[in-house]
């Protein structure tokens, strides 16, 4: 586009445009791809936990010798987090997105062929970098799809395809095991990211509050719109006028811009004692369960409980922050998460096993409901030049806590039992708290104002 046009043609606010129009069909798949995305990425990550007793049994090892394999994979997780971000920002949402699901899908079919752990250990690092890249790639295309009134329940939707997608791996290891070992699990599952990969790469559009910011790809920005169903007038030049005062600060230092930097440090610590919880309920819970004289079914319903709990708290406060804005909802629901863990400590798990499975499940509700919508919060108060990189930098430290959660879940069981295990999970969501309340900028009450199909909002 000459330099003449731009200075001539009709100034549209992209960023209007798709906070304030219709939530287009096209906008809804693409969220729905990015969902997908998040399914296959926990579906992956949770392979590797149903394998394991299958391998013990084969090659004749303990079960602590899976202990490198594990944190292998943690720590890939949190690398990928912090480099998905800046690829994100620098090359796009869409390449992101795609290549984080080649790269887990590509590891985890390679785990098929392991001759041994050493083996396993290092392609489960290698797929951690593309499960933890596909989280914030994913909620960053999602919250820049999808306009501001429906942003934090999509977003949210996005998160808890995590759980859903383990829920799934369960059951396709259930059928698949028996049938062709382990080996065919992991080929298996490792096809079916593959080939998601080769239709994102068909049908995934690149993010256009990406694509405002640059101008040799207007045309392709043009094209887009139009398929979202936004007319466009004749001449029009793009701008994002919200994002404008943050175009000149890019990369991993905007992150901690004056006015920026109170946010982003109490967000980390929000991520981090937060995945400290989660992780030590995906990890230990069954272990806590088991340790106080309960059958493996028992434990392992504790954690189903605490994952369904999860998925319904999470879209509970989703619409509680699209109509109350962010900052109580996710209070109240650290309070909750606190309160549930010490209230637990009063059951009786042998004789009340029924009331402790309900209260695993509230709890859950109450911990994923903080996890799963603190992604939203994260597009809420980065702009677009860095909100891929601030939403993966805040998982990244996260994942610090998670890789915590495994060395702390084992040493506050050995020392207290259940008491000391649930107590250290109930510290953690009160630090969740108080980082919490520590942070300015959290997501306003929105109006809902009806959409207009036929409106382009354009900068007079």
């Amino acid at each position: 586009m000459s330099a003449n046009l731009r200075q001539t043609g009709t100034p549209v606010d992209v960023g209007r445009v798709l906070d304030d129009g219709p939530f287009t069909t096209m906008q809804k798949l693409v969220v729905m791809l990015a969902a997908l995305s998040i399914v296959m990425d926990g579906f992956d990550g949770q392979l590797i936990g149903f394998a394991i007793p299958v391998l013990i049994k084969e090659w004749g090892i303990t079960r602590s010798a899976f202990a490198p394999a594990v944190a292998a994979g943690l720590v890939g997780m949190g690398i990928g987090s912090a480099c998905a971000g800046l690829f994100a920002d620098r090359f796009g949402r869409r390449w992101a997105v795609i290549g984080s699901v080649f790269l887990f899908g590509a590891a985890t079919c390679a785990i098929g062929f392991a001759p041994d752990i050493t083996t396993i250990a290092v392609l489960r690092l290698i797929a951690g970098l593309g499960i933890g890249g596909a989280l914030p790639s994913s909620t960053t295309m999602t919250a820049e799809f999808t306009p501001a009134r429906s942003r934090t329940l999509a977003v949210t939707a996005t998160i808890v395809c995590v759980p859903l997608g383990g829920m799934l791996a369960g059951l396709f290891a259930s059928v698949v095991l028996p049938a062709y070992g382990w080996r065919g699990l992991f080929f298996i599952g490792g096809a079916l990211p593959l080939g998601l990969g080769v239709l994102l790469m068909l049908v995934l559009p690149e993010s256009p509050r990406f694509l405002v910011r640059r101008a040799h790809r207007w045309d392709e920005l043009r094209r887009l719109l139009g398929r979202m169903s936004r007319p466009l007038p004749e001449h029009a030049v793009f701008t994002d006028l919200a994002e404008r005062g943050a175009e000149s600060r890019k990369g991993f230092g905007a992150l901690f811009a004056p006015g920026q930097a109170r946010d982003t440090l109490a967000i980390w610590c929000a991520f981090f004692m937060c995945l400290l919880a989660v992780y030590s309920a995906f990890s230990w819970l069954p272990t806590m369960l088991a340790s106080e004289g309960l059958n493996v079914a028992v434990a392992g319903s504790g954690l189903t409980a605490y994952n369904l709990g999860g998925v319904v708290g999470a879209l509970c406060c989703a619409v509680a922050i699209a109509r109350f804005g962010s900052r109580w909802p996710l209070a109240i629901c650290c309070a909750g998460g606190a309160a549930s863990a010490l209230l637990l400590q009063g059951v009786d798990v042998r004789h009340s096993t029924g009331l402790l499975i309900f209260g695993l499940g509230v709890h859950g509700m109450f911990v994923n409901a903080v996890q799963s919508t603190m992604y939203a919060l994260c597009a809420f108060v980065y702009p677009t030049a860095v909100r891929a990189t601030g939403t993966a930098s805040a998982l990244a430290f996260g994942r610090l806590g998670a890789i915590l959660s495994a060395f702390a879940g084992a040493a506050v069981i050995t020392a207290g039992g259940a008491s000391s295990y649930l107590s250290m999970l109930g510290a953690a969501m009160a630090a969740v708290l108080v980082a919490l309340l520590a942070v300015k900028g959290h997501i306003p009450k929105l109006a809902r104002a009806p959409a207009r199909d036929d409106a382009v909002l354009v900068r007079s």
